[in-house]
């Protein structure tokens, strides 16, 4: 891991096309812009290790889990059926 100290301004470049910039410091933590193709995911850790938690516990909920997430659905509405010689 690379540490680095940087004031608010500053930028830190990730190969040649990611650039990070130190926006300003907040008590105990920091804000951050980050510039990167459109094909670069950037997510924040917490969120992907949740989203990866509940696929987890989705997939071992079994066959079940199907029968309550459907009650948790708004029901589906069929469009009208047209009437014959319209």
């Amino acid at each position: 891991m690379l540490v680095l100290t940087r004031k608010p301004g500053e930028q830190i470049m990730i190969g040649e096309d990611i650039v990070i910039t130190v926006m300003e410091g907040r008590g105990d933590g920091v804000r951050i812009g980050i510039e990167a193709p459109r094909g670069v995911s950037i997510q924040r850790r917490e969120v992907v290790e949740a989203i990866a938690a509940a696929n987890l516990a989705a997939a071992q909920a079994g066959p079940d889990a199907e029968e309550l997430v459907a009650g948790l659905r708004p029901p589906v509405r069929k469009p009208p059926k047209e009437e014959a010689g319209s």
